[in-house]
């Protein structure tokens, strides 16, 4: 397999993957020690059966090595840009240089709406779709250090070259079942640039806490906002300044000086000084004086919820129907908190729009009407529709 080293020969490979309907692509990166992924590798094959011609990888750890013959074919129309599981891989991209792929295919996707189950991974689908195995002894190496080792090359180039079978085999199965829609209507998540800004007044919202008291709340999101801003500034890793167990354990204790930030239980001690320390100090002094109608509000839906219980078992078995007529997994099309919400007279739920709607939130909505029964006939169900 050849490495390419040169931005001549990305822009040489580039142009000739124009020619092709489809490109499949893989990247290796680290982020343990960093807040933005360090991208170390990139893998690209195209159609055909030469592997030592037709697939290729980029080490984009060269000095000189300019990535926008690369980013040029990610803006080409014409050719499909496939990856599996393609988030973190796309968020690299988008932070470089503000592109996303466009036509953009995820393998993994896919599989979901074809009926693999959720979040399947690449490994199975190499073994049920290309009838082959992974070596993965290289999975969780060094990629940044160089040279790499005909292990870690032949692992890498293994993650875009079985990936065109998959490709294939999927796109012909959305194309048989009428399913390419689905697909697309999953894919928005990720070609929204949104998807991978975090902006630091809104890091809050990531913070698990079992306390929703506005005041409270509005300590959590200073310190989050701190946190991430210091974090991305720094470029390194949001844990490293302080973890959510010790922004839970400083909004609840209130430290005033450095002296209550000793006293903390969770808080790592390069954080007890310096501008950390400063950080956390004006975090919670401005969370303290948030005023109450600038402070945070979660609302409990649940809470809120008046569920008949009845009508969210007669979804769950009509969902499980609905499974196992279309092949895919129950929680791709609703979750336990969707049914609850649609038993609650909430009709605004994920489950009730798009292609949900079509596979299971048009007899859904019919059986909170009493349009519809189910009835039970050996290990199937059956929906009987009422006069």
């Amino acid at each position: 397999m050849k490495t390419l080293t040169t931005t001549e020969e990305l822009a040489q490979y580039c142009e000739n993957a124009r020619r092709y309907p489809y490109v499949t692509i893989d990247t290796e990166f680290l982020r343990e020690r960093t807040y933005y992924s360090k991208l170390c590798l990139i893998q690209m094959a195209v159609p055909g059966s030469d592997d030592d011609v037709d697939a290729v990888l980029v080490d984009p750890l060269v000095d000189g090595l300019s990535l926008e013959p690369l980013y040029e074919l990610f803006r080409d129309t014409n050719v499909v840009k496939v990856f599996h599981a393609a988030r973190q891989d796309l968020e690299i991209f988008f932070v470089e240089e503000g592109v996303i792929p466009d036509p953009l295919f995820d393998t993994q996707v896919a599989a979901m709406v074809c009926g693999f189950g959720e979040q399947v991974g690449y490994e199975t689908l190499v073994r049920k779709i290309a009838k082959q195995g992974l070596d993965k002894s290289s999975r969780f190496t060094d990629w940044s250090r160089r040279p790499l080792t005909d292990a870690q090359s032949k692992y890498a180039i293994a993650d875009v070259t079985h990936l065109r079978k998959i490709y294939e085999f999927l796109a012909s199965k959305l194309k048989e079942t009428g399913r390419e829609r689905w697909v697309h209507e999953e894919l928005k998540i990720l070609t929204t640039p949104g998807t991978y800004v975090t902006e630091p007044e809104d890091a809050w919202k990531r913070v698990k806490t079992r306390t929703t008291a506005p005041k409270f709340l509005a300590i959590v999101r200073e310190l989050a906002r701190f946190r991430e801003s210091y974090a991305q500034t720094r470029n390194i890793p949001r844990n490293r300044v302080f973890k959510d167990d010790a922004l839970i354990e400083l909004a609840s204790t209130k430290p005033a000086n450095a002296g209550d930030l000793g006293r903390s239980r969770l808080l790592l001690r390069e954080a007890r000084k310096g501008d950390i320390a400063d950080g956390i100090l004006a975090a919670v002094k401005a969370g303290i004086a948030c005023e109450p109608s600038a402070m945070p509000r979660v609302a409990n839906a649940k809470d809120n919820q008046q569920v008949n219980p009845a009508l969210a078992d007669l979804l769950r078995v009509l969902l499980k129907s609905k499974t196992e007529s279309s092949g895919v997994a129950s929680k791709l099309i609703a979750t336990a908190s969707d049914l609850d919400a649609i038993a609650s007279g909430d009709r605004d739920v994920a489950a009730l729009s798009g292609w949900r709607r079509e596979v299971f939130g048009e007899d859904a909505l019919r059986l909170c009407d009493g349009q519809i029964a189910l009835s039970a006939k050996g290990n199937s169900i059956k929906i009987v529709h009422l006069p």
